[in-house]
């Protein structure tokens, strides 16, 4: 009885295998012309072009395990056990990340016919983006019953000049041979919500935001400053980032205290705080910071000068002035 076995070719093509146990039948190898796909549940198949009826070979073959992301940046499915007799322990896909969005990857596998032909076609993981423990980023693959595979970016990701967060990468052709840059951006706005943790929250989505460790906050009157480590598998110490947010402070009378963060094409996004203000000596104003939603305590401490108060902000300094009581709450939840 023949026994068949399948892999993965260099061209992201699937190999059929079929040796016989005992003498009498021939060894050979086949290409199997075709496509990955994936289903709504993330599932990989293999549709092939035309397979030859004698050969029994299926229209679909279905391969179900776990993914991951190789060092190099491909997809790896690690089989389950059930598959693994026919298509091994895992299979690696070649190829590059096309494109992130707020809940989808998209990766692009480029492959050729027997002809030479070669076309490209592109692979969309739907899930979300998360940071892990190390301030990586990280995208969950969506599975049945709630369970996700995770996608780790193994490298540390930057912010660029209209604070976006942008992941960087190099990586050989599978064409050429030749190494090209790949940069990936992360569409969002910071927001900050917790002590000791900064969150890029992505556009367009409620599932998919990076909360990431950090030391305190340095807030003043013109920026917002964060520090923390993102923590790679081949470096002993954790690479740096500074996360510098550049802006203005307002008050407002039906929100609270807000900082206002310019992204590209001069469009603003607010970050929401509630406070305690006191007046001090120092001709200034001292909020110490909470999140908009509980009143819980972020941990940071704003001191603002009386003249960049204007609009609501002048009547918030007024009413503080004439009620000389220890402390006046400014948030939505609290009017003033």
């Amino acid at each position: 009885m023949a026994k068949v076995r399948y892999e993965i070719d260099p061209h992201n093509r699937l190999i059929v295998d079929r040796s016989g146990r005992k003498g009498g039948l021939r060894k050979f190898r086949r290409i199997l012309d075709g496509r990955f796909k994936l289903d709504r549940r993330n599932e990989l198949s293999y549709h092939i072009k035309s397979p030859a009826a004698e050969e029994t070979i299926p229209h679909q073959l279905k391969l179900r395990g776990r993914w991951s992301l190789t060092d190099k940046h491909n997809l790896r499915l690690t089989l389950d056990k059930h598959d693994r007799e026919t298509f091994g322990d895992k299979i690696t896909l070649q190829g590059e990340i096309l494109d992130v969005k707020a809940n989808s990857l998209l990766f692009a596998v480029t492959t050729k016919t027997k002809e030479n032909t070669r076309s490209t076609y592109v692979l969309n993981f739907g899930g979300s983006w998360k940071a892990d423990k190390n301030n990586r980023l990280s995208f969950h693959v969506k599975k049945e019953k709630g369970i996700h595979d995770i996608l780790t970016l193994k490298g540390a990701w930057e912010i660029n000049k209209d604070h976006r967060i942008i992941y960087r990468y190099e990586k050989a052709s599978l064409i050429t041979k030749k190494k090209k840059a790949h940069t990936l951006t992360f569409k969002g706005h910071w927001d900050i919500k917790k002590r000791l943790c900064i969150s890029y929250a992505l556009e367009g989505s409620t599932d998919s935001v990076f909360d990431f460790r950090t030391s305190a906050g340095i807030f003043k009157e013109g920026y917002i400053k964060y520090k923390l480590g993102i923590r790679l598998a081949n470096r002993i110490n954790p690479v740096r980032r500074i996360v510098s947010l550049y802006g203005s402070w307002k008050l407002k009378r039906d929100t609270g205290l807000i900082f206002e963060v310019e992204y590209e094409n001069r469009k603003l996004h607010a970050i929401i705080f509630g406070a305690e203000a006191r007046l001090t000596h120092k001709d200034t104003v001292s909020f110490k910071l909470k999140n908009d939603i509980g009143n819980k305590d972020i941990g940071a401490t704003l001191k603002v000068s009386h003249k960049i108060l204007k609009g609501d902000g002048r009547a918030f300094l007024q009413l503080l002035k004439s009620k000389r009581e220890a402390a006046i709450y400014a948030g939505a939840a609290w009017r003033w």
